[in-house]
């Protein structure tokens, strides 16, 4: 008795007849054709591969530039050629020699089983196939062509289990005991080590179950009358499949955020990220190349402004010529120039940068709201001008919504119309929000209510100011005072009173006497600082944003 011999992953005894490996051949008795598709396809897989890295470190970023699946570039640039183009690249050397060493097995073994545009149309399907499962469950980056050695595995277990009785032909062994093991094998390894699309093996596993039910070896009368409308119609299915995949993926949502107030339109796929810095933050997930992101932000300016000097600011502190940033080096700023957002009125700053990862654009918007400014930043990669229109779009689609802390103050001061506390607290959040002229009636109830509150009678006076109701709002001031002749607050709308009169020197003299009071407070130093610039630079005029130096 001989040793057992090995072939393949079955073993074999002697004298027995012998049954087909990955790495034989298909025809017995026959010459073997040489299987070109196959090994064309593994010398196109090392060929990139050594391409890529002789350029530089195989990293993320060189195979997202090349071309691996990367779902925001999929759904939302629409490069659905990443489908297939992922198939042909692989991370490491290890990665390819694995997937090279498989493929040329069970490809040659399936090419020479069946006909070769079977075989291509089987390869096409798989690697579509393949691709769409990973963007279906992950919008990841992924390369590989690893589906296709699934898809050749699955079509040549279910064409030796169909023709297993065919007399001659050599894939039988596919039926057996030790097939199907070897497959579970290879998906269990998958699933339990780190890094690995199983997505898109079952994909390319499954579509070569498929395949395989319709592949006929090449040898059949049936193969010889097919034409090629059976392997287009697998190429078909395919791209149906996929492009089923792109439409379902490419949803769009409404992000809202209540503590903010403002609602905006974005992918599917983005996803908020911590920021710690107070900041609500998107992004599309890629890191570097590819990335595109989403931040909001509400700066408490203290005043009713417009909104330019935070834009100033930003173009100041965070994007000056020439100076590496957080998104890259500045290159070229346009702005700030005024524009609507959300029905606002807004500040806008555009600019470009380069950083390691190439080129990005920016675009920030500086929007008002009584003393709030929200400063929202989106950024993009401009090797892919596809994402200025989901920018656009973005930005088209943002709302201003009611606030969380507005509702909360509406809703305790209808629970309890009789008390003051809630009413002047709902007053006092209206005219924060530059809504001054609703902020009046609350306000006035709570002082009815309660007359000797000064904070009451503060924030009246405040927002009868900023409503444009100067002499209602001086007298209200005027009683603010009356109640307290020693409250920073009270003096401060005797202050605004005059500015609101146009009465500098007036306004001068009663900050003066606030800071008699107080002359610790820092916000009114600022404030004296600022009136007297304004007095000595133009007597006869105040700017905007400076009309109203006193802090709250």
């Amino acid at each position: 008795m001989h040793p057992p011999q090995m072939t393949g992953l079955s073993p074999q005894e002697a004298g027995q007849p012998g049954l087909l490996s990955i790495g034989q051949s298909a025809g017995q008795g026959s010459a073997r054709p040489i299987p070109w598709v196959t090994l064309a396809l593994a010398g196109l897989l090392v060929a990139v591969h050594g391409v890529l890295v002789a350029l530089g470190p195989v990293d993320v970023d060189a195979l997202v530039r090349w071309g691996a699946k990367a779902g925001p570039l999929v759904l939302e640039a629409g490069q659905v050629w990443r489908l297939l183009s992922a198939n042909l690249l692989h991370r490491d050397a290890l990665h390819l020699a694995l997937n090279v060493t498989v493929l040329v097995a069970a490809g040659t073994a399936l090419e020479r089983a069946c006909r070769r545009r079977d075989y291509v149309a089987l390869l096409i399907a798989t690697g579509l196939t393949t691709m769409a499962s990973s963007l279906a469950w992950s919008g990841a980056v992924s390369v590989g062509a690893s589906g296709l050695v699934y898809g050749c595995m699955g079509a040549l277990l279910v064409l030796g289990r169909r023709h297993r009785s065919r007399p001659g032909f050599r894939v039988r062994w596919l039926s057996g005991e030790s097939a199907l093991p070897t497959v579970l094998v290879f998906l269990w390894m998958g699933w339990t080590s780190v890094g690995v699309d199983n997505a898109g093996h079952l994909g390319g596993l499954v579509a070569g179950l498929l395949a395989g039910a319709f592949l006929d070896p090449r040898d059949s009368e049936r193969a010889s009358r097919t034409s090629l409308a059976r392997p287009l119609a697998g190429v078909l299915a395919a791209l149906f499949v996929a492009g089923g995949v792109v439409m379902e993926r490419s949803g769009w949502r409404v992000e809202r955020d209540d503590g903010f107030g403002v609602a905006v339109a974005m992918p599917e796929g983005w996803r908020g990220e911590v920021d710690g810095q107070g900041r609500r933050t998107f992004s599309n997930g890629l890191p570097g190349l590819g990335r595109a992101t989403f931040s909001a932000e509400a700066i408490e300016a203290g005043e009713p402004v417009d909104g330019l000097a935070q834009a100033r600011h930003f173009h100041d502190e965070t994007l000056p010529l020439g100076a590496p940033g957080p998104e890259g080096r500045t290159l070229s700023v346009q702005g700030p120039s005024r524009t609507l957002v959300g029905g606002r009125v807004a500040q806008r700053l555009r600019a470009e940068l380069e950083g390691p990862d190439g080129g990005r654009h920016l675009l920030a918007f500086f929007v008002p709201r009584g003393e709030w400014v929200y400063r929202l930043v989106f950024t993009w990669p401009a090797r892919w001008p596809a994402y200025q229109e989901v920018v656009g779009r973005m930005v088209a689609e943002l709302r201003f919504d009611e606030p969380s802390v507005l509702r909360e103050a509406r809703g305790r001061a209808l629970l309890s119309p009789g008390a003051p506390g809630p009413q002047r607290e709902l007053g006092a959040v209206l005219r924060r929000l530059g809504l001054s002229r609703e902020a009046v009636t609350p306000l006035a109830e709570a002082v009815r209510l309660s007359p000797s509150h000064v904070g009451a009678r503060v924030e009246f006076a405040r927002a009868l100011l900023d409503a444009g109701r100067v002499e209602e709002g001086c007298h209200a001031a005027d009683e603010a005072q009356v109640y307290g002749p020693s409250d920073t607050g009270a003096l401060e709308a005797g202050v605004r009173c005059e500015l609101a009169r146009g009465a500098l020197p007036r306004a001068l003299e009663r900050l003066e006497e606030a800071r008699r009071v107080d002359p610790q407070d820092a916000r009114l130093r600022a404030a004296e600082a600022a009136l007297r610039t304004v007095l000595e630079a133009s007597p006869s005029s105040i700017p905007r944003e400076t009309s109203e130096p006193t802090p709250r």
